[in-house]
């Protein structure tokens, strides 16, 4: 099989924080008062051993191996120099220091090679999540027929690409059907458990003509899977071209539905269901509860890292009433305010945190009878 060649990302610039900066240029002045002092306290002694310390200072702020060898071979010269200028100093006194600096110019070119390799390590891995994250979480069109749909997927960890949060929505013969979830669990085994539930999803959405059919396939895949001990609380909603939209609720916070008066309501399930993998364990069915979604009207979805984001009190973001405040009605808009607003709420999201906004609107012939 032929191999595929990656390559090699750039590595961004390093940047010191001010307080960094600040020690390491008074680490600079110390040198050079030291090397002045040096030259005017005479020939019987010296303080070139002070010349060390350049080399690491130039490793602290480059990611180029060369660029403390260069400073190690400046202060070599300079250990020299200050030999000739102190020729009362004992020639081992010399020697030592000048040791000292190549020792340690090349411990600390080693150092910022290998620091150096192990960031472009970690940019590959990065890139390479990445790339997952988009075939695992696709990017989600704005307009399917008279739903205008979007989705918000903020990872807690700020360099995070993959987390535990999942969605997706999927044009079929039934209408257009969506779902977000929540993998209960950790590591690369809550990530398997996403993409399984991603692709039965995919699948039995195109060809299951009941919403609880699909709820259940994907709960047997998820329990069937070797050693799994991961869940996923879900939601999955069905918009028909015509006729009631159906949501069936997988052990999922409940979805909001806002009238076009922006009064705002809990979608609760007709009876509680377990989340996907436990059907088995605690018994019962998935069950749908449908709803007119009407025009005018807006859904939101939401994972539990927006509605048990905490403030200082350790209080639970109120949700539903922030929402029942927020006057936008575009997707878009109302999910980048809801976000800005959790996080002015909590300070920073301790979960991963999805949102999924539809909103339906009237057809093209009939907008003018809601205004």
């Amino acid at each position: 099989m032929a191999e595929v060649a990656v390559a090699q990302p750039k590595l961004p610039p390093v940047r010191l924080s001010p307080r960094v900066r600040l020690l390491v240029g008074l680490a600079y002045l110390l040198i050079a008062a030291a090397i002045v002092v040096d030259l005017l306290t005479g020939s019987r002694s010296t303080f070139s051993p002070i010349l060390a310390a350049l080399p690491v200072l130039t490793a602290i702020s480059t990611r180029k191996a060369v660029v403390p060898m260069v400073a190690g071979l400046i202060g070599t010269a300079g250990v020299a120099l200050l030999g000739l200028a102190n020729q009362g100093v004992p020639t081992v006194v010399h020697a030592t220091a000048a040791a000292t600096v190549l020792a340690v110019t090349f411990t600390s070119t080693a150092s910022v090679a290998l620091v150096a390799a192990r960031e472009r390590e970690l940019a590959q891995v990065r890139n390479v999540a990445a790339a997952a994250q988009q075939a695992l979480l696709r990017p989600v069109p704005r307009r399917f027929g008279p739903l205008r749909v979007a989705v918000r997927y903020v990872a807690a960890a700020a360099e995070a690409r993959i987390g535990g949060d999942l969605y997706e929505v999927l044009p079929t013969p039934y209408g257009t059907r969506m779902l977000l979830g929540d993998v209960r669990g950790k590591g690369l085994s809550a990530v398997e458990a996403a993409v399984d539930v991603l692709g039965v999803f995919r699948d039995a959405a195109q060809t299951e003509g009941d919403l609880t059919a699909v709820a259940r396939r994907m709960d047997g895949v998820l329990a069937r899977r070797p050693g799994g001990e991961e869940f996923v609380t879900a939601v999955l909603v069905s918009v028909p071209d015509q006729g009631p939209t159906a949501i069936v609720n997988c052990g999922h916070p409940p979805p909001l539905l806002r009238d076009a008066s922006g009064a705002t309501t809990e979608v609760d399930p007709p009876e509680y269901a377990p989340p996907l993998a436990l059907l088995s364990l605690v018994g019962g069915a998935y069950t749908a509860r449908t709803i007119g979604f009407q025009p005018g009207e807006l859904l939101l979805l939401y994972t539990d890292g927006v509605c048990e984001a905490r403030d200082a009190s350790d209080r639970f973001y109120p949700l539903l009433e922030r929402v029942t405040a927020m006057r936008a009605d575009d997707p878009e808009t109302l999910l980048d305010e809801l976000l800005d607003d959790v996080r002015a709420y909590a300070g920073a999201l301790n979960d991963d945190a999805a949102v999924l906004a539809v909103r339906r609107d009237a057809p093209a012939g009939h907008r003018g009878s809601l205004l």
